[in-house]
């Protein structure tokens, strides 16, 4: 068997519950590098507890530490949704669109997103000087905000 990779090491090393410790150590056993996340949101839920993460700040931490461990090797580390967090190259975050965006003529670009602090997978373009950012936590705000602009 494969040396766990320094992602899962991160993450067993980050403050969590008895059950999430005892999760985490089966996975360990069968994956190299890895992360809870995905596909069964209930399941991950049922893992984590639905507060967990607010709670004890695991992604962040988490993110961090991968932050530190990977520092110089061009990549991004991001949270984003309710239970994971995003790595990309640097540069391919959100704004990498914007390019295309202003090559089409648009003056404002209006941005909505729910993970605008620092961190968070909306951040960059969120603060980008090419956008007009508003930090939403669901549909209906960026309805509201939308009928202020616009109407």
């Amino acid at each position: 068997m494969a040396a766990p990779g320094p992602v899962l090491c991160r993450m067993v090393a980050v403050k969590i519950t008895k059950d999430m410790d005892c999760f985490l150590q089966k996975l360990r056993q069968k994956i190299k590098i890895g992360v809870v996340g995905g596909s069964d949101f209930e399941k991950v839920q049922e893992q984590l507890g639905d507060d967990l993460d607010r709670k004890e700040n695991i992604r962040q931490k988490f993110v961090e530490d991968l932050r530190k461990e990977f520092a110089g090797k061009g990549l991004t580390f991001s949270i984003r949704g309710q239970i994971s967090f995003d790595v990309f190259p640097d540069g391919w975050d959100k704004r990498y669109c914007l390019g295309h965006v202003e090559k089409d003529g648009y003056k404002t670009i209006y941005f909505f997103g729910d993970k605008t602090m620092p961190g968070g997978n909306d951040h960059e373009i969120f603060t980008d000087p090419r956008t007009v950012g508003y930090t939403v936590a669901a549909p209906e705000d960026t309805c509201r905000i939308c009928e202020e602009l616009f109407c």
